[in-house]
Protein backbone atom coordinates (compact mmCIF):
# COMPACT_ATOMS: atom_id res chain seq x y z
CA UNK A 1 0.00 0.00 0.00
CA UNK A 2 1.42 3.39 -0.94
CA UNK A 3 2.11 5.86 1.82
CA UNK A 4 0.13 8.57 0.12
CA UNK A 5 -3.00 6.56 0.91
CA UNK A 6 -2.03 6.21 4.54
CA UNK A 7 -1.22 9.92 4.71
CA UNK A 8 -4.62 10.74 3.32
CA UNK A 9 -6.32 8.59 5.94
CA UNK A 10 -4.25 10.20 8.65
CA UNK A 11 -5.19 13.66 7.36
CA UNK A 12 -8.88 12.74 7.49
CA UNK A 13 -8.50 11.41 11.03
CA UNK A 14 -6.51 14.45 12.08
CA UNK A 15 -9.07 16.82 10.64
CA UNK A 16 -11.71 15.49 13.02
CA UNK A 17 -9.50 16.39 15.95
CA UNK A 18 -8.59 19.64 14.23
CA UNK A 19 -12.16 20.88 14.30
CA UNK A 20 -12.24 20.69 18.07
CA UNK A 21 -8.76 22.22 18.33
CA UNK A 22 -9.69 25.03 16.00
CA UNK A 23 -12.72 25.87 18.07
CA UNK A 24 -10.56 26.58 21.08
CA UNK A 25 -8.06 28.47 18.92
CA UNK A 26 -10.83 30.59 17.47
CA UNK A 27 -12.00 31.48 20.94
CA UNK A 28 -8.60 33.07 21.49
CA UNK A 29 -8.78 34.94 18.18
CA UNK A 30 -11.53 36.06 15.87
CA UNK A 31 -15.14 35.13 16.34
CA UNK A 32 -15.89 36.11 12.74
CA UNK A 33 -15.24 33.16 10.45
CA UNK A 34 -12.12 33.78 8.32
CA UNK A 35 -12.04 37.47 9.26
CA UNK A 36 -9.31 38.27 11.81
CA UNK A 37 -9.74 41.32 13.97
CA UNK A 38 -7.83 44.36 12.73
CA UNK A 39 -7.13 47.71 14.31
CA UNK A 40 -4.16 49.50 15.80
CA UNK A 41 -3.57 46.96 18.56
CA UNK A 42 -4.19 43.81 16.53
CA UNK A 43 -1.77 40.89 16.70
CA UNK A 44 -0.66 39.11 13.56
CA UNK A 45 -0.64 35.39 14.39
CA UNK A 46 1.71 32.90 12.70
CA UNK A 47 1.08 29.19 13.13
CA UNK A 48 4.20 27.05 13.64
CA UNK A 49 4.57 23.36 14.45
CA UNK A 50 7.40 23.34 17.02
CA UNK A 51 8.35 25.40 20.07
CA UNK A 52 11.20 27.85 19.24
CA UNK A 53 13.31 27.04 22.28
CA UNK A 54 16.62 28.41 20.95
CA UNK A 55 16.54 32.12 21.76
CA UNK A 56 20.30 32.82 21.70
CA UNK A 57 21.05 33.97 18.15
CA UNK A 58 24.51 32.49 17.75
CA UNK A 59 23.45 28.98 18.85
CA UNK A 60 20.10 28.78 17.03
CA UNK A 61 19.58 26.03 14.43
CA UNK A 62 15.86 25.23 14.14
CA UNK A 63 13.84 27.05 11.50
CA UNK A 64 11.14 27.98 14.01
CA UNK A 65 13.67 29.65 16.31
CA UNK A 66 15.26 31.52 13.44
CA UNK A 67 11.87 32.75 12.23
CA UNK A 68 11.27 34.32 15.64
CA UNK A 69 14.82 35.64 15.99
CA UNK A 70 14.66 37.28 12.55
CA UNK A 71 12.00 39.59 13.99
CA UNK A 72 13.89 40.38 17.21
CA UNK A 73 17.41 40.92 15.87
CA UNK A 74 19.02 42.80 13.01
CA UNK A 75 21.91 41.52 10.91
CA UNK A 76 24.76 43.51 9.44
CA UNK A 77 23.54 42.65 5.93
CA UNK A 78 20.11 41.65 4.62
CA UNK A 79 18.96 39.76 1.50
CA UNK A 80 16.73 40.36 -1.46
CA UNK A 81 13.77 38.12 -2.26
CA UNK A 82 16.08 35.47 -3.78
CA UNK A 83 18.55 35.37 -0.88
CA UNK A 84 21.33 37.53 -2.37
CA UNK A 85 23.09 39.76 0.19
CA UNK A 86 22.03 43.41 0.28
CA UNK A 87 22.52 46.30 2.70
CA UNK A 88 21.18 45.78 6.22
CA UNK A 89 22.07 47.89 9.24
CA UNK A 90 25.29 48.48 7.32
CA UNK A 91 25.87 49.36 3.69
CA UNK A 92 27.44 46.71 1.46
CA UNK A 93 31.13 46.61 2.42
CA UNK A 94 34.11 48.18 0.76
CA UNK A 95 36.56 45.37 0.03
CA UNK A 96 40.30 45.88 -0.36
CA UNK A 97 41.98 44.86 -3.62
CA UNK A 98 43.56 41.82 -1.98
CA UNK A 99 40.15 40.73 -0.64
CA UNK A 100 41.42 40.67 2.95
CA UNK A 101 39.81 43.78 4.45
CA UNK A 102 36.07 44.47 4.67
CA UNK A 103 34.95 47.91 5.81
CA UNK A 104 31.31 48.31 6.86
CA UNK A 105 29.60 51.64 7.55
CA UNK A 106 26.63 51.42 9.92
CA UNK A 107 23.49 53.42 9.31
CA UNK A 108 22.83 56.43 11.54
CA UNK A 109 20.47 56.32 14.52
CA UNK A 110 20.43 52.57 15.17
CA UNK A 111 18.86 51.61 18.49
CA UNK A 112 18.10 48.46 20.39
CA UNK A 113 14.51 47.90 21.47
CA UNK A 114 15.28 49.33 24.94
CA UNK A 115 16.33 52.63 23.34
CA UNK A 116 20.09 52.20 23.77
CA UNK A 117 22.36 52.91 20.81
CA UNK A 118 23.63 50.13 18.53
CA UNK A 119 27.12 50.95 17.31
CA UNK A 120 30.26 49.27 16.02
CA UNK A 121 31.26 48.11 19.52
CA UNK A 122 28.12 45.95 19.64
CA UNK A 123 28.93 44.44 16.23
CA UNK A 124 32.49 43.68 17.32
CA UNK A 125 31.23 42.13 20.58
CA UNK A 126 28.66 39.96 18.76
CA UNK A 127 31.13 38.68 16.20
CA UNK A 128 33.65 38.03 18.98
CA UNK A 129 31.09 35.85 20.79
CA UNK A 130 30.45 33.90 17.59
CA UNK A 131 34.19 33.36 17.05
CA UNK A 132 34.79 32.29 20.65
CA UNK A 133 34.97 28.46 20.67
CA UNK A 134 33.42 28.46 24.14
CA UNK A 135 30.21 29.86 22.64
CA UNK A 136 29.74 26.78 20.43
CA UNK A 137 28.16 29.06 17.86
CA UNK A 138 26.27 27.47 14.98
CA UNK A 139 27.47 30.39 12.83
CA UNK A 140 31.18 30.08 13.74
CA UNK A 141 32.11 28.66 10.34
CA UNK A 142 30.96 31.88 8.66
CA UNK A 143 33.88 33.57 10.44
CA UNK A 144 36.50 30.89 9.80
CA UNK A 145 38.51 33.27 7.59
CA UNK A 146 38.36 36.23 10.00
CA UNK A 147 41.61 37.23 11.73
CA UNK A 148 40.40 40.24 13.73
CA UNK A 149 37.72 42.92 13.96
CA UNK A 150 38.20 46.62 14.68
CA UNK A 151 35.70 49.32 15.62
CA UNK A 152 37.68 52.52 14.91
CA UNK A 153 34.63 54.74 15.42
CA UNK A 154 30.95 54.19 16.33
CA UNK A 155 29.84 53.92 12.69
CA UNK A 156 32.68 51.80 11.26
CA UNK A 157 33.46 48.09 11.48
CA UNK A 158 36.66 46.79 9.86
CA UNK A 159 37.07 43.04 9.42
CA UNK A 160 40.55 41.72 8.69
CA UNK A 161 40.67 38.33 6.95
CA UNK A 162 43.31 35.61 7.13
CA UNK A 163 42.67 35.00 3.45
CA UNK A 164 40.07 36.14 0.90
CA UNK A 165 36.61 34.67 1.49
CA UNK A 166 34.03 35.25 -1.22
CA UNK A 167 31.30 33.75 0.96
CA UNK A 168 31.79 36.07 3.94
CA UNK A 169 29.01 38.59 3.14
CA UNK A 170 26.43 35.79 2.76
CA UNK A 171 27.15 34.57 6.29
CA UNK A 172 26.29 37.99 7.70
CA UNK A 173 22.65 37.75 6.57
CA UNK A 174 21.49 34.91 8.84
CA UNK A 175 19.59 35.37 12.12
CA UNK A 176 22.33 33.46 13.96
CA UNK A 177 24.63 36.44 13.31
CA UNK A 178 22.07 38.89 14.75
CA UNK A 179 23.63 41.79 16.66
CA UNK A 180 23.30 41.77 20.45
CA UNK A 181 24.21 44.51 22.97
CA UNK A 182 27.79 44.52 24.27
CA UNK A 183 28.01 42.42 27.41
CA UNK A 184 24.90 40.35 26.72
CA UNK A 185 25.31 36.71 27.74
CA UNK A 186 23.74 33.50 26.53
CA UNK A 187 22.06 33.04 29.90
CA UNK A 188 20.29 36.41 29.79
CA UNK A 189 19.38 36.22 26.11
CA UNK A 190 17.91 32.74 26.49
CA UNK A 191 15.07 34.09 28.62
CA UNK A 192 14.95 37.71 27.48
CA UNK A 193 16.11 38.26 23.89
CA UNK A 194 17.40 41.79 23.31
CA UNK A 195 17.86 43.00 19.76
CA UNK A 196 17.30 45.90 17.39
CA UNK A 197 14.85 44.17 15.09
CA UNK A 198 11.33 45.23 14.14
CA UNK A 199 9.83 43.55 17.20
CA UNK A 200 10.89 43.05 20.79
CA UNK A 201 10.26 40.11 23.05
CA UNK A 202 7.19 40.42 25.25
CA UNK A 203 6.31 36.98 26.62
CA UNK A 204 6.32 33.26 26.03
CA UNK A 205 4.16 30.37 27.18
CA UNK A 206 6.20 27.18 26.71
CA UNK A 207 4.77 24.91 24.02
CA UNK A 208 1.98 27.43 23.36
CA UNK A 209 3.19 30.77 22.03
CA UNK A 210 5.78 33.52 21.82
CA UNK A 211 4.48 37.09 21.66
CA UNK A 212 6.45 40.06 20.35
CA UNK A 213 5.55 43.73 20.40
CA UNK A 214 6.39 46.45 17.91
CA UNK A 215 9.79 48.14 18.22
CA UNK A 216 9.06 51.78 17.41
CA UNK A 217 12.82 52.45 17.13
CA UNK A 218 13.32 50.05 14.22
CA UNK A 219 15.63 51.66 11.67
CA UNK A 220 13.85 50.42 8.51
CA UNK A 221 10.39 51.74 9.31
CA UNK A 222 7.32 51.14 11.44
CA UNK A 223 6.34 47.44 11.67
CA UNK A 224 2.89 46.77 10.28
CA UNK A 225 1.30 44.95 13.23
CA UNK A 226 1.33 46.18 16.82
CA UNK A 227 2.04 42.64 18.00
CA UNK A 228 3.33 39.47 16.40
CA UNK A 229 2.45 36.08 17.89
CA UNK A 230 4.03 32.76 16.96
CA UNK A 231 1.47 30.18 18.03
CA UNK A 232 2.70 26.60 18.44
CA UNK A 233 0.26 24.10 16.91
CA UNK A 234 2.05 20.75 16.34
CA UNK A 235 -0.65 19.30 14.07
CA UNK A 236 -0.78 20.93 10.64
CA UNK A 237 -4.45 20.09 10.17
CA UNK A 238 -5.16 22.13 13.28
CA UNK A 239 -3.24 25.02 11.72
CA UNK A 240 -5.44 24.62 8.64
CA UNK A 241 -8.56 24.82 10.78
CA UNK A 242 -7.20 27.89 12.61
CA UNK A 243 -6.46 29.59 9.28
CA UNK A 244 -10.06 29.01 8.22
CA UNK A 245 -11.48 30.47 11.42
CA UNK A 246 -9.11 33.44 11.25
CA UNK A 247 -7.45 32.77 14.61
CA UNK A 248 -4.19 32.20 12.71
CA UNK A 249 -3.40 34.45 9.76
CA UNK A 250 -0.09 33.16 8.37
CA UNK A 251 1.53 29.74 8.01
CA UNK A 252 3.91 27.94 5.70
CA UNK A 253 3.60 24.37 4.48
CA UNK A 254 5.65 22.00 2.36
CA UNK A 255 2.73 19.62 1.85
CA UNK A 256 0.72 20.64 -1.24
CA UNK A 257 -2.41 18.84 -0.08
CA UNK A 258 -2.31 20.64 3.27
CA UNK A 259 -1.76 23.99 1.55
CA UNK A 260 -4.66 23.34 -0.82
CA UNK A 261 -6.90 22.24 2.04
CA UNK A 262 -6.18 25.51 3.84
CA UNK A 263 -7.32 27.71 0.94
CA UNK A 264 -10.74 29.32 0.81
CA UNK A 265 -12.31 32.56 -0.31
CA UNK A 266 -10.46 34.28 2.55
CA UNK A 267 -7.25 32.22 2.67
CA UNK A 268 -4.78 32.16 -0.20
CA UNK A 269 -1.80 29.87 -0.85
CA UNK A 270 1.28 31.06 -2.75
CA UNK A 271 3.87 28.52 -3.96
CA UNK A 272 7.49 29.68 -3.66
CA UNK A 273 10.80 28.22 -4.79
CA UNK A 274 13.20 26.77 -2.28
CA UNK A 275 16.94 26.40 -1.67
CA UNK A 276 16.22 23.92 1.12
CA UNK A 277 17.11 20.26 0.71
CA UNK A 278 15.77 17.13 2.36
CA UNK A 279 18.50 14.64 3.11
CA UNK A 280 19.29 11.29 4.67
CA UNK A 281 22.27 12.15 6.85
CA UNK A 282 24.74 9.29 7.23
CA UNK A 283 27.41 9.66 9.89
CA UNK A 284 30.56 7.99 8.58
CA UNK A 285 31.99 8.10 12.11
CA UNK A 286 29.29 5.66 13.25
CA UNK A 287 30.63 2.07 13.21
CA UNK A 288 27.75 0.74 11.11
CA UNK A 289 28.45 3.36 8.39
CA UNK A 290 32.24 3.64 8.54
CA UNK A 291 32.69 1.56 5.37
CA UNK A 292 32.07 3.72 2.29
CA UNK A 293 30.58 0.73 0.48
CA UNK A 294 27.87 0.41 3.13
CA UNK A 295 26.95 4.05 2.55
CA UNK A 296 27.04 3.62 -1.24
CA UNK A 297 24.73 0.62 -0.90
CA UNK A 298 22.21 2.85 0.87
CA UNK A 299 22.53 5.52 -1.81
CA UNK A 300 21.94 3.02 -4.63
CA UNK A 301 19.00 1.34 -2.90
CA UNK A 302 17.00 4.59 -2.66
CA UNK A 303 14.77 6.02 -5.35
CA UNK A 304 14.67 9.74 -4.64
CA UNK A 305 11.72 10.16 -6.97
CA UNK A 306 9.78 7.60 -4.94
CA UNK A 307 10.47 9.66 -1.80
CA UNK A 308 9.17 12.75 -3.61
CA UNK A 309 6.11 11.03 -5.06
CA UNK A 310 5.13 9.26 -1.86
CA UNK A 311 6.35 11.13 1.22
CA UNK A 312 6.39 14.61 -0.33
CA UNK A 313 3.20 14.06 -2.35
CA UNK A 314 5.02 15.20 -5.49
CA UNK A 315 5.98 18.63 -4.15
CA UNK A 316 9.71 18.45 -4.79
CA UNK A 317 12.52 17.69 -7.21
CA UNK A 318 15.40 15.20 -6.70
CA UNK A 319 18.58 17.09 -5.91
CA UNK A 320 22.31 16.89 -5.50
CA UNK A 321 24.14 18.57 -2.61
CA UNK A 322 24.29 22.19 -3.80
CA UNK A 323 21.05 24.11 -4.41
CA UNK A 324 22.62 27.57 -4.84
CA UNK A 325 21.32 28.80 -8.22
CA UNK A 326 24.72 29.74 -9.69
CA UNK A 327 26.41 26.56 -8.45
CA UNK A 328 23.61 23.99 -8.49
CA UNK A 329 24.68 20.32 -8.49
CA UNK A 330 23.61 18.00 -11.27
CA UNK A 331 21.21 15.62 -9.47
CA UNK A 332 22.21 12.80 -11.84
CA UNK A 333 25.96 13.12 -11.26
CA UNK A 334 26.35 10.40 -8.64
CA UNK A 335 27.04 6.65 -8.49
CA UNK A 336 23.35 5.74 -8.68
CA UNK A 337 21.25 8.58 -10.08
CA UNK A 338 18.30 6.17 -10.03
CA UNK A 339 17.56 3.22 -7.77
CA UNK A 340 19.81 0.26 -8.65
CA UNK A 341 19.18 -2.68 -6.33
CA UNK A 342 21.74 -4.93 -8.03
CA UNK A 343 24.45 -2.32 -7.57
CA UNK A 344 23.34 -1.76 -3.97
CA UNK A 345 23.76 -5.49 -3.25
CA UNK A 346 27.19 -5.45 -4.91
CA UNK A 347 28.25 -2.61 -2.60
CA UNK A 348 26.94 -4.56 0.39
CA UNK A 349 29.11 -7.50 -0.62
CA UNK A 350 32.14 -5.20 -0.89
CA UNK A 351 31.34 -3.91 2.60
CA UNK A 352 31.37 -7.48 3.92
CA UNK A 353 27.62 -7.33 4.59
CA UNK A 354 26.08 -9.38 1.74
CA UNK A 355 22.90 -9.98 3.74
CA UNK A 356 22.55 -6.38 4.84
CA UNK A 357 22.79 -4.81 8.28
CA UNK A 358 20.73 -2.90 10.84
CA UNK A 359 20.56 0.91 10.72
CA UNK A 360 19.10 3.17 13.39
CA UNK A 361 17.41 6.18 11.77
CA UNK A 362 16.06 9.10 13.76
CA UNK A 363 13.40 11.48 12.53
CA UNK A 364 11.32 14.28 14.03
CA UNK A 365 7.58 14.62 14.63
CA UNK A 366 7.27 18.40 14.63
CA UNK A 367 10.05 20.10 12.67
CA UNK A 368 8.44 19.52 9.27
CA UNK A 369 5.44 17.60 8.03
CA UNK A 370 6.93 14.87 5.82
CA UNK A 371 9.78 13.77 8.11
CA UNK A 372 8.19 10.59 9.46
CA UNK A 373 6.82 9.62 6.04
CA UNK A 374 10.28 10.04 4.53
CA UNK A 375 11.80 7.81 7.18
CA UNK A 376 9.19 5.10 6.62
CA UNK A 377 9.60 5.32 2.85
CA UNK A 378 13.36 4.86 3.15
CA UNK A 379 12.81 2.03 5.63
CA UNK A 380 10.72 0.18 3.04
CA UNK A 381 13.16 0.85 0.20
CA UNK A 382 16.26 -0.31 2.11
CA UNK A 383 14.48 -3.49 3.19
CA UNK A 384 14.63 -4.59 -0.45
CA UNK A 385 18.39 -5.13 -0.12
CA UNK A 386 18.35 -6.53 3.41
CA UNK A 387 19.08 -3.33 5.33
CA UNK A 388 16.81 -3.29 8.37
CA UNK A 389 15.97 0.25 9.45
CA UNK A 390 14.85 0.98 12.99
CA UNK A 391 12.96 4.28 12.82
CA UNK A 392 13.22 6.40 15.97
CA UNK A 393 10.50 9.08 15.85
CA UNK A 394 11.39 11.83 18.34
CA UNK A 395 9.80 15.06 19.51
CA UNK A 396 11.40 18.11 17.92
CA UNK A 397 13.41 19.24 20.96
CA UNK A 398 14.90 15.79 21.61
CA UNK A 399 15.71 15.42 17.92
CA UNK A 400 17.54 18.77 17.81
CA UNK A 401 19.57 17.98 20.92
CA UNK A 402 20.64 14.55 19.62
CA UNK A 403 21.38 16.06 16.21
CA UNK A 404 23.60 18.79 17.66
CA UNK A 405 25.44 16.22 19.77
CA UNK A 406 26.01 13.94 16.78
CA UNK A 407 24.27 11.23 18.80
CA UNK A 408 22.84 9.19 15.92
CA UNK A 409 23.79 6.86 13.08
CA UNK A 410 21.47 8.30 10.45
CA UNK A 411 18.88 11.07 10.44
CA UNK A 412 16.16 12.47 8.23
CA UNK A 413 16.71 16.22 8.01
CA UNK A 414 15.53 19.29 6.13
CA UNK A 415 18.33 21.84 5.95
CA UNK A 416 18.39 25.39 4.67
CA UNK A 417 20.27 26.21 1.51
CA UNK A 418 22.06 29.41 0.62
CA UNK A 419 22.90 31.59 -2.34
CA UNK A 420 26.51 30.73 -1.52
CA UNK A 421 27.53 27.04 -1.32
CA UNK A 422 30.32 27.68 1.18
CA UNK A 423 27.89 28.92 3.81
CA UNK A 424 25.79 25.81 3.09
CA UNK A 425 28.49 23.20 3.60
CA UNK A 426 31.81 24.44 5.01
CA UNK A 427 30.30 24.21 8.48
CA UNK A 428 29.45 20.55 7.88
CA UNK A 429 32.26 19.08 5.77
CA UNK A 430 35.47 20.86 6.74
CA UNK A 431 37.69 19.63 9.56
CA UNK A 432 37.08 22.75 11.65
CA UNK A 433 33.41 23.18 10.68
CA UNK A 434 31.08 23.98 13.56
CA UNK A 435 28.75 21.12 12.52
CA UNK A 436 31.36 18.58 11.42
CA UNK A 437 30.50 16.42 14.42
CA UNK A 438 26.94 16.35 13.12
CA UNK A 439 27.97 15.60 9.54
CA UNK A 440 30.38 12.83 10.52
CA UNK A 441 32.47 13.15 7.34
CA UNK A 442 35.58 15.12 6.39
CA UNK A 443 38.67 14.70 4.24
CA UNK A 444 41.86 16.62 3.35
CA UNK A 445 40.56 16.86 -0.23
CA UNK A 446 37.39 18.61 0.91
CA UNK A 447 39.38 20.97 3.16
CA UNK A 448 41.52 21.96 0.19
CA UNK A 449 38.57 22.40 -2.17
CA UNK A 450 36.55 24.49 0.28
CA UNK A 451 39.59 26.75 0.77
CA UNK A 452 39.90 27.15 -3.00
CA UNK A 453 36.18 27.88 -3.33
CA UNK A 454 36.34 31.06 -1.26
CA UNK A 455 39.71 32.27 -2.55
CA UNK A 456 38.16 33.79 -5.68
CA UNK A 457 35.07 35.77 -6.52
CA UNK A 458 35.03 34.53 -10.12
CA UNK A 459 31.73 32.65 -10.48
CA UNK A 460 32.97 30.34 -13.24
CA UNK A 461 36.04 29.31 -11.26
CA UNK A 462 33.99 28.78 -8.13
CA UNK A 463 31.42 26.72 -10.04
CA UNK A 464 34.15 24.31 -11.19
CA UNK A 465 35.40 23.92 -7.63
CA UNK A 466 31.95 23.31 -6.18
CA UNK A 467 31.25 20.68 -8.84
CA UNK A 468 34.31 18.86 -7.46
CA UNK A 469 33.04 19.27 -3.91
CA UNK A 470 29.66 17.90 -4.93
CA UNK A 471 31.34 14.90 -6.57
CA UNK A 472 33.39 14.19 -3.43
CA UNK A 473 30.25 14.22 -1.31
CA UNK A 474 28.12 11.92 -3.47
CA UNK A 475 30.94 9.59 -4.58
CA UNK A 476 31.69 8.91 -0.91
CA UNK A 477 28.00 8.90 0.04
CA UNK A 478 28.68 11.35 2.85
CA UNK A 479 24.90 11.81 2.90
CA UNK A 480 22.10 10.86 0.54
CA UNK A 481 20.57 14.03 -0.86
CA UNK A 482 16.88 13.45 -1.56
CA UNK A 483 15.04 16.46 -2.95
CA UNK A 484 14.41 20.19 -2.86
CA UNK A 485 10.86 20.87 -1.65
CA UNK A 486 8.22 23.22 -2.97
CA UNK A 487 7.01 25.50 -0.20
CA UNK A 488 3.67 27.21 0.21
CA UNK A 489 3.06 30.50 2.00
CA UNK A 490 -0.54 30.57 3.21
CA UNK A 491 -2.18 33.72 4.51
CA UNK A 492 -5.55 35.28 5.22
CA UNK A 493 -6.55 37.86 2.62
CA UNK A 494 -6.79 40.41 5.41
CA UNK A 495 -2.99 40.27 5.67
CA UNK A 496 -1.43 43.04 3.60
CA UNK A 497 2.23 43.56 2.70
CA UNK A 498 3.33 39.92 3.17
CA UNK A 499 6.26 39.15 0.85
CA UNK A 500 6.38 35.74 -0.84
CA UNK A 501 10.13 35.10 -0.81
CA UNK A 502 12.29 32.13 -1.76
CA UNK A 503 12.12 29.42 0.95
CA UNK A 504 8.99 31.12 2.35
CA UNK A 505 11.50 33.28 4.21
CA UNK A 506 9.67 35.30 6.87
CA UNK A 507 12.40 37.87 7.57
CA UNK A 508 10.21 40.57 6.00
CA UNK A 509 7.16 39.55 8.04
CA UNK A 510 7.45 42.85 9.91
CA UNK A 511 6.10 44.65 6.84
CA UNK A 512 2.80 42.76 7.00
CA UNK A 513 -0.31 44.10 8.68
CA UNK A 514 -3.98 43.27 9.15
CA UNK A 515 -6.40 45.36 7.14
Amino acid sequence: MKKVDRSARRAITASVAAVAAAASLAACGSSNNSAPAGGAGAALVVGITADPTQMVPWTSTSVQSQEVLSQIYTTLLSTDADGTPTAGIADMPQVSKDGKTYTFTLKQGLKFADGSTLDSADVKYTFGKIMDPASKASSASYFASVASIDAPDPQTVVVHMKQPDASFPAGLTYPNTGIVPSGATADTLATKPDGAGPYQFESRVPNESITLKRNDSYYAGKPGAAKLEFRIIPDEQSIVAALKTGSVQVAEFDNPVTAKTATSANVKSTPVNSLWYHVLQLRATSPVLSNVNARLAIQCAISRQDVVSSAALGAGTPTGPITSPQYRSDPNAQPCPNQDLAKAKAYLAKAGEPNGFTLNLMTSQGLYSSAVDEAQNIQAQLAKVGIKVNVQSLDSNTYVQKWLAGDFDAAIAANSGSADPNTMYARYFTSTGSFNKVAGYKSPILDKLFAQGIATTDVAQRATIYQQISAQLVDNAAWVWLYTPKKFLVANTAVKGLEARTDADLSMLWKASLS
